[in-house]
């Protein structure tokens, strides 16, 4: 800054010398401090104002219970403090590497431990990230890079991405720390990425694999790195990335999202699928609009923002299926009309955290409320699917039908990409549980929790949720500021809940319209109480002639551990206008949340009495084959029974 600083004051005094007039000692000083303003101003650019812009309340400020909370508590503890540090920087002690992803891991375990501090500040885990963070720079070479590429490898396949995983998680640490020897090293690693890649050296998107999507979707690190720092080299290097997407060769991320071209259809089928020429692969095209949206906080940009949004609208259209996550083989591929198809490696647990964290991002920057829906349903579904019953392990992939099973251990370690990445969404959850923007409070996520938040004029205010939401319909949430003031509380009204009720303090309120938040703006005072009922009636969805049973958020599954049929078996799911009446049901196999009946008339042999509808075992789809048996098999999707003479066994 200082050197920007001396620049523009030597040309306010070279103006002055070239003045054949006199100037005012008040103009000069006006020159003084204007050229000081501007060159703070190409130190610290200011965000532009975003008028809907909520911000997540301190994650240790919340406590998330029941099931839900126990779920987090179980990754933190068994997933995330298990891991064998030293093992994660192992490959960071030796650059022989030419086209393997080890040094991700480092990166990803370091974002969901200091996830899992940020909202339990254990201190023993707080001593690992130390050592972790210790142990890593270690390694780092005097030329900056952290890394396990050999020199004549550098810029190949994985090597930036591990370097963009390395900065993210020393910037964390960074974050809750303060400690500046870390905000150095990854300073370092990007200088030294600079050095090697810029105009007239390497391109970004001609770097690594899929259209160099890993590699440029370092953006966002670097976009984190001039925020923390004011360093412009950092903020010019980050619109280089942008600018390179649009090339010939770039992944056009900015301008085929405003054409509206779907995900999948961006580019031709790749001949070679773990390629360069492969421009549909999910986690990387999501991880590059992470960055964008970094950059358009900071630039303003409102191309920047249309086209993300333009295509996460995409992907809810056409690729993220009924359990909230997406993708075959880890890329786009039309995937929502065909979920009914048993295909190979679907629902990558990678791509499910990072479609949460996108959506996370774009519902504090937009405050839409269709990004908290999408959460929920990939929380309580995708993501709680793909995490075992023990908390031991992630899965890789989270078929909507077939068995549970671990992920294959990568790049000769013992972990692989979703082990480290996973726990990172569980981390996450308290982050979105409530927001706020001024005198707002949003509730996102409904179940047991209590927060302390402190809203605008410093009114200190607790709340606690009192329910067994998603088994229950009824939410009590109890407010009680320190002292009383007006304020509102938005609540979040899921898109399927048809009808919802509210009552405050006894009072019904009118109004309320599914997918939005509901607004009540009052004076609150101690030991007031809202009453929140949603709409939990079983819902009928169908696709392909097939049929799935949807309760609330949760979907359900058939199990063969309930032993009442083949699970596979064709079925008409009997219903009254799509609604489906569901029997709670109190046999729950091992490892089983919810359990529910519903009555189905099975098979294509309606002899002897069999077009009498039974009652049907299903259960929720987090806890579907979670004994992780190769013999317990489930199933999201039931094919409808064909009856040609027009009968309907459907309804009631």
């Amino acid at each position: 800054m200082l050197h920007n600083f001396l620049q523009n004051l030597m040309k306010v005094l070279n103006l002055i010398s070239q003045s054949s007039k006199p100037i005012p000692l008040t103009f000069i000083l006006i020159l003084s401090v204007y050229s000081f303003i501007t060159s703070y101003g190409q130190k610290i650019k200011l965000t532009p104002e975003i008028a809907n812009n909520l911000t997540a309340c301190s994650p240790n400020s919340v406590v998330i219970g029941g099931y839900l909370g126990e779920k987090i508590d179980l990754c933190i503890a068994k997933r995330i403090k298990t891991q064998d540090i030293d093992h994660l920087v192992e490959p960071f002690r030796h650059q022989t590497e030419n086209r393997l992803w080890q040094t991700e891991f480092w990166g990803k375990w370091m974002l969901s431990a200091v996830g899992a501090y940020e909202y339990n500040r254990d201190p023993e885990l707080h001593k690992t990230i130390q050592t972790a963070v210790r142990k890593l720079l270690e390694t780092q070479l005097p030329n900056g890079y952290i890394g396990n590429y050999a020199d004549s490898a550098q810029l190949k396949h994985w090597d930036i991405w591990g370097r963009k995983y390395t900065i993210l998680g020393l910037l964390a640490y960074y974050d809750i720390t303060g400690d500046k020897t870390a905000l150095k090293a990854s300073q370092r690693i990007a200088d030294h990425l600079l050095s090697q890649v810029e105009p007239g050296k390497e391109n970004i998107v001609k770097t690594g694999n899929y259209r160099g999507m890993p590699s440029s979707s370092i953006l966002e690190p670097m976009v984190f790195l001039y925020t923390r720092t004011g360093e412009m080299r950092y903020l010019e290097f980050a619109k280089y990335i942008v600018a390179q997407w649009e090339t010939t060769d770039g992944p056009k991320l900015i301008s085929k999202a405003l054409e509206g071209i779907p995900v999948a259809e961006r580019f031709p089928h790749p001949t070679v699928w773990w390629s360069w020429e492969n421009g549909q692969k999910a986690y990387e095209m999501m991880s590059c609009y992470e960055g964008l949206l970094e950059l358009y906080k900071i630039t303003g940009n409102q191309s920047y923002l249309t086209a993300i949004e333009s295509a996460v609208k995409n992907i809810i259209d056409t690729e993220i299926n009924i359990c909230g996550s997406g993708t075959a083989f880890e890329c786009w591929y039309n995937g929502k009309q065909k979920q009914t198809i048993p295909t190979y490696h679907t629902m990558e647990t990678c791509v499910t955290m990072t479609w949460m964290k996108l959506c996370s991002n774009l519902l504090q920057l937009t405050g839409n409320s269709l990004y908290a829906d999408q959460i929920e349903k990939t929380t309580y579904n995708a993501l709680m699917a793909s995490m075992k019953f023990d908390g031991s392990q992630i899965a890789k992939y989270s078929p909507l039908e077939g068995v549970r099973q671990e992920g294959e251990e990568q790049c000769g370690m013992h972990i692989n990409c979703c082990n480290a990445n996973g726990p990172r969404a569980f981390a996450m959850l308290p982050r979105l549980a409530y927001m706020k923007r001024g005198n707002e409070l949003y509730i996102n996520t409904y179940g047991e929790s209590k927060a302390n938040i402190i809203l605008e004029g410093k009114n200190k205010l607790e709340i606690e949720q009192v329910t067994t939401y998603p088994i229950a319909d009824q939410v009590e949430l109890r407010v009680n500021p320190e002292i009383s003031g007006n304020f509102t509380i938005a609540f979040r009204i899921p898109s399927w809940s048809d009808e919802t009720d509210i009552k405050v303090n006894g009072t019904k309120v009118d109004g309320i319209k599914y997918g939005t938040y509901y607004k009540i703006s009052r004076v609150w005072n101690k030991g007031d109480k809202v009453n929140l009922t949603l709409d939990l009636r079983g819902r009928l969805v169908m696709l392909n002639g097939n049929q799935a049973i949807v309760r609330g958020p949760i979907v359900l599954s058939r199990d063969n551990r309930f032993k009442d049929g083949y699970v596979d078996e064709t079925a008409i799911v009997q219903n009254r206008n799509n609604r489906i009446e569901l029997i709670p049901s109190d046999k729950k196999p091992d490892a089983v949340w919810m359990s529910f009946t519903a009555p189905l008339v099975l098979g294509t042999d309606l002899e002897g009495g069999f077009r009498v509808p039974r009652q049907i075992h299903f259960c929720d789809f987090a806890s579907a084959g979670n004994s992780w048996e190769h013999d317990d098999r489930y199933r999201v999707w039931i094919r409808q029974t064909l009856n040609v003479m027009g009968l309907d066994y459907s309804t009631y």
